[in-house]
C-alpha cells in the first residue's frame, strides 16, 4: 500500500466527517512513511508522490491539482502571519526537497527544480527554481520534460 491510496481512504472518511479514523490514518502515515499530510488535504486525481512520499509535508488547507508528481521531502505551507496557503494547478512536477511557500497559486505544467524555494505566483508553463525561485524557461510542453 503507497502513500496515496492511504491518504485517499482518509480523506474520504474525513469527508464523510468521521471524526477518529482519519486522525489515526494520518498517524500511520507518519509513521509509515515519515510524512505529514493531513486528511483535509485535497489532492486530485493521478497525483503521485515520489519515493513514497517519504518526508513530505502539507498544510491541511493546501490543494493540489490532478496529475502532479510530488518528489521527497518537499513542504507545501504556509508562511508566518500569513494563514493562506498554495493552490497546485493540474500537471506539476515537483522536485526533490523542493518548498512551496505562502499565498500564492502554481499554474498548470509547471515544473519546481529540486530545492526551490517557490515564494512567488507561478505562471503556466514554465520551469522554475533557484532561492527564491525564478522562472528559468517559459512556453514549455510539460510532456517533453518529464
Amino acid at each position: 500500500m503507497n502513500l496515496i491510496k492511504v491518504h485517499r481512504i482518509s480523506h474520504a472518511l474525513y469527508k464523510r466527517k468521521i471524526p477518529i479514523l482519519p486522525r489515526l490514518f494520518r498517524f500511520l502515515i507518519f509513521f509509515l512513511y515519515n510524512s505529514d499530510i493531513p486528511s483535509s488535504v485535497s489532492i486530485g486525481k493521478g497525483t503521485l508522490f515520489g519515493h513514497s512520499g517519504i518526508g513530505v509535508v502539507i498544510h491541511q488547507d493546501a490543494v493540489i491539482g490532478e496529475n502532479c508528481v510530488i518528489g521527497q521531502g518537499i513542504t507545501i505551507g504556509g508562511r508566518s502571519r500569513n494563514p493562506q496557503v498554495p493552490v497546485i494547478g493540474n500537471k506539476v512536477y515537483i522536485a526533490a526537497g523542493a518548498r512551496v511557500l505562502g499565498p500564492i497559486t502554481v499554474g498548470n505544467n509547471v515544473i519546481i527544480a529540486p530545492n526551490a524555494v517557490v515564494i512567488k505566483d507561478v505562471a503556466d508553463n514554465c520551469i522554475v527554481g533557484g532561492i527564491p525561485a525564478k522562472v528559468l524557461k517559459e512556453g514549455i510542453n510539460y510532456d517533453d520534460h518529464i
